[in-house]
């Protein structure tokens, strides 16, 4: 099991906020933030969007901290990475 986790550093909505991804699987993902208590709406297509408040505790529970680089490199070579022109338009 790979969760990994990156620093909050993305403004919005009064904090900062960082990714929680799986570099093996969406369903990993999805049990680690369902035991987290993630809520649902906070998944994006190919990670969670974590509030700095909510790091210590998910390093805590397992999530392995890295760059934003590393999280990007790995979740490309996992297979998962959607890029941004294949979201969805908002």
């Amino acid at each position: 099991m790979t969760v990994l986790i990156d620093q909050p550093m993305w403004p919005a909505h009064g904090t900062v906020w960082g990714h929680l991804v799986s570099d093996e699987s969406l369903d990993e993902l999805h049990a680690f933030a369902a035991r987290a208590g993630l809520p649902p709406r906070s998944f994006d297509l190919d990670h969670y969007d974590v509030p700095a408040d909510r790091y210590e505790e998910l390093v805590a529970e397992g999530a392995l901290p890295v760059s934003y680089r590393d999280l990007v490199v790995r979740l490309r070579a996992s297979g998962l990475r959607v890029r941004g022109k294949d979201r969805p338009a908002r």
